[in-house]
């Protein structure tokens, strides 16, 4: 029913012959095993040509794997009707030890503290049209590295304040504005090591796409709700998309006569999120007891440097009339609300590809150390996601609740057959292989293909 190779032919570009044999058979594999996806874990459940030494030459191959992503992606899931998006975050896989390449201590939101382990930041791609994300870059954070990534971008301004600051003389921190002090441009900014990490990141991103499709947004979360990250955004030409704090100062611009005297004036009056104007009210839906209204406007925020997309979604319990509110912005100030908020919800689907990732494809279970094997244990889990999702499609044209748990067990079946059809002398009937195959499937799975 499915052909893996016909999937994988179209990476000939970027893997020599002998990998694209050996991820032939390490795939056939993952999508069989049970058990913790480790090296071992693969290699028992390989079939001819899946040695343990096989599979650990693989692991230690260097391969071209945001190419290999997209070359999937593009062969798969592009298509020239689909409006695509970018999204971008970052998760952390747990790890004990310490000689694993890049163990940190960093914070998990799954477990709301910070714990030892890895963290990689990923790129997806975004289909609004099958509202589906595709990883598409996965880059390891090591925070020796991340130091030095823009280190030569930034030497030559951080010497000259150096400099400056050397032929200054030290004056004592009072309060206020220093003296003789000027205005500052809000779009110079001196980006952090982070955001030059996943600015060189997205810059890949964008010269691996090259024309094949248009991307016009980045959507982080409220992470990246601020300044330096637009800025980060707009250098690479794109429009960021997230999240402001629900307590964020936020301003009308000013409507009124300028009084003749001095600089006119920019900031009006500050939005009171509990009496919004009645004419910025795009939507009001009502679902129960709940009460949702959609305002959309341009607003100031004094530490941004242009204008902002505003959408304010205010909800309300008639029956308590308990309020909540949270603010979405965009760089583009023409982006519709609907859009919008649309875009910022499909972000999370991010959030389902480290899911998989880490529940069904090995990627909190390896147990590689040095650098080459932990980036190609973490990418495979990752183009695993993409693939099942291309093996699935396949499916859900008559079956629409076919999911992994059930491709899992489709290639299990297939795997206990072929070995139990080993032992028989003579082979039997193929109706009655094909009634044993249809009854090992039921076994683990939730919706047969």
């Amino acid at each position: 029913m499915f052909n893996i190779i016909s999937y994988l032919q179209c990476l000939k570009t970027y893997l020599s012959a002998r990998t694209l044999t050996q991820l032939n058979v390490i795939v056939t594999a993952l999508l069989a095993m049970t058990g913790r996806v480790t090296m071992l874990g693969i290699s028992r459940w390989a079939g001819e040509g899946g040695s343990y030494r096989t599979v650990q030459r693989f692991f230690n191959t260097p391969i071209a794997w945001a190419q290999v992503h997209w070359c999937l992606i593009r062969h798969c899931f592009l298509s020239s009707d689909d409006v695509f998006i970018m999204a971008g975050d970052e998760t952390v896989v747990t790890k004990s030890g310490k000689i694993t390449h890049g163990i940190d201590r960093f914070f998990s939101s799954l477990y709301e503290k910070v714990v030892p382990g890895l963290s990689f930041f990923t790129f997806s791609l975004i289909s609004t049209k099958h509202r589906t994300s595709f990883p598409l870059m996965i880059q390891q954070i090591v925070r020796s590295e991340e130091k030095t990534t823009c280190s030569e971008d930034l030497s030559s301004t951080e010497n000259s304040k150096e400099d400056q600051n050397k032929s200054e003389p030290k004056k004592k921190n009072n309060q206020g504005r220093p003296k003789g002090s000027k205005n500052k441009n809000k779009e110079d900014v001196d980006l952090s090591p982070y955001l030059c990490f996943i600015q060189c990141m997205l810059n890949k991103v964008l010269q691996i796409i090259g024309n094949c499709t248009i991307l016009n947004y980045i959507v982080f979360d409220g992470a990246f709700g601020n300044n330096n990250a637009m800025q980060m955004i707009k250098q690479c030409k794109k429009h960021l998309i997230s999240k402001l704090h629900r307590n964020s100062a936020l301003y009308f611009p000013y409507s009124g006569k300028y009084s003749g005297r001095g600089r006119r004036k920019k900031y009006g009056h500050r939005v009171d999120y509990d009496n919004i104007p009645e004419e910025y009210l795009k939507e009001t839906t009502n679902e129960g007891s709940i009460q949702t209204k959609t305002y959309q406007t341009t607003l100031l925020h004094k530490l941004f440097s242009q204008q902002l997309n505003i959408v304010i979604i205010v909800k309300m319990n008639l029956k308590t009339h308990a309020k909540s509110h949270v603010i979405l912005f965009s760089s583009d100030l023409d982006l519709p609300y609907g859009k919008l908020i649309d875009y910022y919800s499909l972000r999370f689907q991010i959030e389902f590809n480290f899911r998989d990732a880490k529940q069904y494809w090995g990627l909190e279970d390896f147990m590689n150390v040095k650098k080459t094997p932990v980036t190609n244990a973490v990418n495979l889990a990752f183009f695993m996601v993409n693939l099942s999702r291309a093996l699935i499609d396949e499916v859900r044209e008559h079956n629409p609740f076919f999911g992994v748990q059930d491709l899992k067990a489709y290639f299990r079946a297939g795997k206990y057959l072929y070995e139990t059809l080993k032992l028989i002398p003579e082979k039997p009937d193929p109706i009655l292989i094909q009634q044993m195959f249809t009854q090992i499937t039921k076994i683990g799975s939730i919706n047969t293909p």
